[in-house]
């Protein structure tokens, strides 16, 4: 709520079935600052599926509608904090972060291109909207 409050929303995406919500994603602003300026990235957090609706699905097509919706919208570089075997699936990589600091290092701190090498030469550290501190 929060991070829509504040205006670091980029992209906010629900699933329904019969008319009652089941699943939503989220894309907030994040930028990687270095010694050669900044470069706008998106967070993709959070992602969720109602238990009783998981493993059906849902998270992998809100994922790839979200990041397909990212990048028609001019969008290059998506950063992500979660379980490695699901979001490698969908070529998020811990390869294209070995250059980026984050308060959320660690093999669950992946990235994916939008647009072809749109990470080559990015060294920095990513900074997060404000309410990811309160995490």
């Amino acid at each position: 709520d929060d991070l829509r409050a504040e205006g670091h929303a980029q992209l906010s995406l629900v699933a329904e079935i019969n008319n009652a919500l089941v699943g939503h994603i989220l894309f907030s602003a994040v930028s990687i600052k270095g010694k050669n300026g900044v470069v706008e990235a998106l967070a993709l957090a959070s992602l969720a599926v109602r238990p009783e609706w998981q493993r059906r699905g849902i998270g992998a097509r809100l994922v790839e509608e979200g990041l397909n919706q990212c990048h028609k919208s001019g969008h290059r570089i998506v950063l992500v904090v979660g379980h490695p075997t699901y979001y490698h699936r969908f070529g998020f990589s811990n390869k294209l972060v070995e250059t980026i600091a984050s308060p959320y290092s660690g093999e669950a701190f992946m990235a994916l291109e939008l647009a072809p090498d749109a990470l080559r030469g990015v060294m920095g550290t990513a900074h997060y909207s404000q309410p990811f501190a309160q995490l």
